[in-house]
């Protein structure tokens, strides 16, 4: 992220330091302060466990940020490749329930995050 956007929405920067630190974990279980889950659509499930951990590793090692794919600086988006084949990634920000978006997005205590992995044509 660049510093123009950490400038103009500090708010997204604190979000995106919490996302990328939810997304590094995730191969490993999960992070203990920024909680959530890791979900995937079913064409990305049939495609096996390999590719699973494989699609995982590389989402929680994503860090190609930019205006294009990232516009609000907020780390909620990534293209990743696996075996070949592009993915999608995206993290919603929900309230504690996993009922409504969060009202406070940038707080753990009131956010619980949802990561999910899919294809293209699944998006």
């Amino acid at each position: 992220m660049d510093n123009a956007q950490t400038l103009i929405n500090p708010r997204a920067a604190i979000i995106a330091k919490q996302n990328d630190a939810f997304r590094a974990m995730m191969p490993l279980g999960g992070h203990k302060t920024y909680l959530g889950q890791t979900v995937t659509t079913r064409a990305v499930a049939a495609k096996g466990f390999d590719f699973l951990l494989n699609a995982q590793i590389a989402v929680a090692a994503f860090n190609d940020f930019n205006e294009e794919n990232d516009p609000y600086g907020d780390h909620t988006f990534g293209v990743v490749t696996v075996s070949g084949e592009r993915l999608f990634w995206k993290i919603d920000l929900y309230d504690l329930n996993f009922e409504y978006g969060s009202d406070q997005p940038e707080n753990p205590e009131r956010t619980r995050r949802v990561l999910t992995i899919m294809l293209p044509s699944d998006y």
